[in-house]
């Protein structure tokens, strides 16, 4: 899905949290320097995009600096900073969708062509991720994020419910809808090749 390496969030003790909240700068520097990598994964799978998810990271931590003493430890720490991250993200994902022009086809975004036949499994493997990605960004921000904690943080569904506070018959739901969209994107994709292989050969 991604180049960058997998970020696990480091144990924080209720001590930190607690010191933190109370307005302790060193305790709140630990929580963003055991967090942020954590947060940054998470806003990067969901945006695709290195400075927007940089955005979200630090927008999570403003948050989490100001709402900290709300936190009363009903969940873990590390599933309400994946709520926070999770929201922020997805309303970035709803802007970023607004913001940019729809109209720019699936084949000639990522169209193997353009780049030649290099027989290089690097670039077929970086090929392959773009494609992930690219079919992963035409899905409403609501699906794609309960893919993604489904797919690739390996969340069962009742631990995506209670992250993302929604009932677990509308996670099924999404996470339904997700994978019908990207297989019938996928046969789309495939049958486009097809009809340019048909072409080439004509062409000869």
């Amino acid at each position: 899905m991604s180049k960058y390496a997998e970020d696990k969030m480091q144990e924080i003790h209720k001590e930190i949290i607690l010191r933190a909240s109370e307005g302790d700068m060193e305790a709140f520097k630990d929580i963003y320097d055991r967090a942020s990598g954590y947060v940054y994964t998470i806003a990067y799978r969901v945006l695709g995009a290195r400075e927007e998810a940089q955005e979200v990271t630090q927008d999570v931590f403003l948050s989490v600096y100001k709402n900290l003493k709300k936190f009363r430890f009903k969940s873990t720490f590390k599933t309400w900073i994946y709520r926070i991250t999770t929201n922020y993200a997805i309303n970035a994902y709803r802007k970023k969708a607004k913001d940019r022009a729809r109209n720019v086809a699936f084949d000639e975004k990522f169209d193997p062509g353009h780049h030649g036949d290099t027989g290089n499994e690097k670039f077929e493997k970086d090929h392959n991720e773009a494609v992930v990605r690219s079919m992963l960004e035409e899905l409403p921000a609501d699906q794609k994020i309960c893919l993604i904690l489904k797919e690739i943080e390996g969340m069962k569904y009742d631990e995506i419910a209670r992250t993302l506070n929604i009932k677990l018959n509308t996670v099924r739901t999404r996470i339904k809808r997700a994978r019908e969209k990207l297989i019938s994107r996928y046969r789309e994709g495939s049958d486009k090749n097809e009809v340019r292989k048909d072409k080439a050969i004509i062409a000869d």
